[in-house]
């Protein structure tokens, strides 16, 4: 791993965003460097509220440069694919759990697993109709969903 010409630049969520960080990845990715995301969430939830998340993060880079970002966290199925296949198991048998229509869901809709929105996050029961696909499940939260596999 460098900063002077690596093959990749990698954005995730982070707290220690700088301009000094935005530019020198602008930089890299001018010379070259391919840019990857770690997922493309716009925001996400925290105990104080909605933040930015790494979508938001990764939008000054892709702009500055023209070059779009490939995310390799959800919703880009072969992340789950690859999971299924780790842990030995079948599509049919696994279930993602998630808060976000965008990616959590969509993603185990791409990798044609089970999925369960939980209501405790970004997604709200009113927005589940504006997206063209549906989660098999929907549950208030966690709690919800450790009750039904007791």
């Amino acid at each position: 791993m460098n900063d002077v010409d690596p093959d990749y630049v990698v954005v995730g969520e982070t707290r220690s965003y700088s301009i000094e960080r935005l530019e020198k990845a602008v930089h890299l990715v001018l010379k070259g460097a391919k840019l990857i995301g770690t997922n493309p969430d716009l925001t996400g939830p925290t105990e104080r509220g909605i933040v930015p998340a790494t979508g938001s993060l990764i939008a000054p880079i892709e702009l500055a440069t023209g070059k779009k970002a490939y995310f390799i966290g959800k919703p880009n199925p072969f992340m789950m694919r690859r999971a299924v296949k780790y842990l030995n198991a079948m599509s049919r048998e696994t279930v993602i759990i998630g808060d976000r229509m965008d990616t959590d869901i969509i993603a185990g809709v791409e990798a044609e697993v089970d999925t369960v929105l939980v209501l405790s996050g970004v997604t709200a029961k009113e927005d589940i109709s504006t997206f063209a696909y549906t989660p098999k499940y929907v549950m208030s939260g966690l709690a919800e969903v450790v009750e039904k596999l007791s």
